[in-house]
């Protein structure tokens, strides 16, 4: 089973990218986050609308973020609550509080639901796990119960959806494809778990039949979606050392896809652009990291493990610029939203970079909560949640 990091100060200042460990920080010999600048604003930002589900990812180290198909908005929190949202209004379209259930769907005890991986959205499916290993599906369209199964460990990343096959990413290393009408499994993947490790795990990404998904053991991996056999491997972290925390090489972040490429990168590792079809290299740079990646045009951005923002040539990887003034602010993953990109900070601030220079064109405040999960960029707004359950949607003046 994958551990969590011990809980001691030295350990603290090594793994500042730990996400367990953000909550520690004003406790512990972590680095205090960089006081934020005042800046003349260049982009007007305008808050469409707010809202709050349940009580978000809360203490858990899931980094929930809402999911979005046909429109609307799917967010759930770690007290059972899940809710469609009309993207455009923010006005609640079903909701469902499943603490509040007895039958096969809650039970307060053994069988209780805490929401920690997702929700994810397709077609007219919606699909969701839990921190006890349950995963289930609803119809996105009213919430009506599709299917549940129990898995083997926590589900802490969103699930990914095409093609008839829901595949799933647990926190003991398996990676597991499911049917989308039923829920039976159809194949599990398997990668061996480091005795110490990130809190946190990467994304599944589909793309033309096969998924992609980083591991623990610094590794990218690329299988067969319709039946979980491998394809290729690349190691994005080597994690060498004497220690096991000298040796922590997760790849914990969201890796994209371009259509042409994958771009992610591991902790204590390199960020990297890897051909699709066999994983080679196309080119790498040493920079660690946790969150993941955004890609859009022909730029890629990283946020690395101390909160710097760097931006690099899609096809050479040469770097276009950094942003450091956001340094141990413990940043989400960047989004990109036209000309911007888009992070959150752990004092609940949204900021706006500017995608050709990385200079600041614009800032909001959520609340006063951490945001930790990825903006969601929907049509012309983008959405953050922090980890309260606090949700608000923004439009920047392109």
């Amino acid at each position: 089973m994958k551990r969590s990091l011990l809980v001691i100060a030295v350990l603290a200042m090594t793994l500042s990218g730990c996400t367990w460990l953000k909550s520690l920080g004003k406790k512990d010999n972590v680095e205090p986050p960089t006081p934020l600048t005042q800046f003349t604003p260049t982009t007007q930002v305008d808050r469409v609308w707010t809202d709050s589900v349940g009580k978000g990812a809360g203490d858990s180290g899931a980094r929930l973020a809402p999911g979005s198909a046909g429109g609307r908005l799917y967010a759930a929190g770690i007290d059972g609550t899940i809710e469609a949202i009309d993207a455009a209004s923010g006005h609640t379209v079903w909701q469902k509080h499943l603490g509040k259930r007895s039958g096969w769907l809650w039970r307060r005890g053994a069988n209780s639901l805490r929401w920690s991986g997702g929700p994810s959205a397709q077609g007219d499916l919606l699909v969701v796990g839990g921190l006890d290993g349950q995963v289930y599906a609803f119809s996105n369209q009213d919430g009506a119960d599709r299917w549940n199964v129990q898995l083997s460990s926590e589900v802490i990343a969103p699930p990914a959806i095409a093609d008839g096959v829901v595949v799933v990413r647990t926190n003991d290393g398996h990676l597991v494809g499911l049917d989308a009408a039923d829920g039976t499994r159809k194949w599990i993947f398997d990668q061996p778990v480091p005795p110490l490790s990130l809190r946190g795990n990467s994304a599944p990404l589909i793309a033309n039949g096969v998924v992609y998904d980083g591991f623990d053991n610094g590794k990218v991996i690329a299988v067969r979606l319709a039946d979980g056999n491998e394809l290729w491997a690349q190691a994005l972290s080597t994690g060498e050392g004497s220690t096991e925390v000298e040796r922590l090489s997760d790849v914990d972040g969201n890796i994209v896809s371009d259509g042409s490429a994958l771009y992610g990168a591991g902790y204590r590792g390199q960020v990297a652009a890897l051909a699709l079809d066999s994983g080679r290299p196309l080119w790498q740079r040493d920079l660690s990291s946790y969150v993941g990646a955004a890609v859009s045009g022909n730029v890629v951005v990283i946020v690395d493990a101390e909160g710097n923002v760097w931006a690099f040539d899609r096809e050479t990887g040469v770097n276009l610029w950094k942003q450091d003034q956001l340094k141990y602010r413990w940043l989400s993953a960047p989004a990109i939203e036209g000309k911007y990109v888009v992070v959150g900070d752990s004092e609940g601030y949204v900021h706006w970079l500017s995608l050709d220079e990385g200079k600041f064109a614009a800032r909001e405040r959520l609340s006063r909560k951490a945001i930790e999960g990825v903006p969601l960029v929907v049509d012309d707004m983008v959405c953050v949640e922090d980890v309260k359950g606090h949700i608000g949607a923004y439009r920047a003046r392109q």
